[in-house]
């Protein structure tokens, strides 16, 4: 029987070098002989990425937050669907740059969604699953703002304003705190090198899934 494969999130707020980092951790883990899927959210499968272009537009009608948690669910929904789960049932290891724990953060603290509503959005979309490993790239938001804007290329989540990226950071480590068997908190304030490296001695441990 095809041993399950491990499903590994990196999670953290805007500038955190989240998408660095999860490229490493698929590299990281092909070198260890490991088949490995990596992705993204919003986005992931055809469908999310279209629901993507819709949550990351420039609307003239705005985007409220109501709106926006539908939509991300919507396009969790279908990732989870088409892409996350016939991967980890194949014995691949997934590595997904966002994942739930976003939208509790995002659309939860920054934006003031109930928690009954996420949570019945969340077990809609994917019922009781969660990441084995959820990596927190921890990061003051105002450093985090400064590196969106040296990369020239943001996003509308990357001009919300410090408070609310506060608000967002706060949301992270709630759920850090809450769930401590599965995230590990990383401070992305050094160099990327030094991340990496505490990140591989996490992997190191990380045990494999039974069939």
């Amino acid at each position: 029987m095809t041993m399950r494969g491990r499903f590994i999130t990196l999670e953290g707020g805007e500038g955190a070098g989240k998408s660095t980092q999860a490229t490493y951790v698929r590299d990281w883990l092909l070198a260890q002989g490991r088949e490995v899927v990596l992705t993204r959210e919003p986005g992931g499968s055809p469908m999310a990425e279209a629901i993507r272009a819709i949550v990351l537009g420039d609307w003239a009608e705005g985007v409220t937050p109501q709106t926006e948690v539908l939509l991300m669910f919507a396009a969790r929904a279908a990732h989870w669907h088409a892409t996350i789960e016939p991967a980890l049932a194949a014995g691949k290891d997934v590595v997904c740059d966002r994942f739930v724990d976003s939208s509790h953060a995002y659309q939860g603290a920054g934006k003031g969604i109930a928690a009954e509503g996420m949570a019945a959005l969340e077990t809609l979309a994917i019922g009781r699953h969660r990441p084995d490993l959820t990596l927190l790239l921890d990061l003051p938001p105002d450093e985090g703002l400064k590196r969106t804007q040296a990369r020239g290329e943001q996003n509308r989540f990357e001009f919300e304003t410090l408070e609310f990226m506060q608000r967002v950071r706060e949301g992270f480590l709630e759920r850090a705190r809450a769930e401590p068997g599965r995230f590990r908190i990383i401070d992305a304030s050094r160099d990327a090198a030094a991340i990496s490296a505490e990140i591989a001695g996490l992997l190191a441990g990380l045990p494999d899934q039974g069939a």
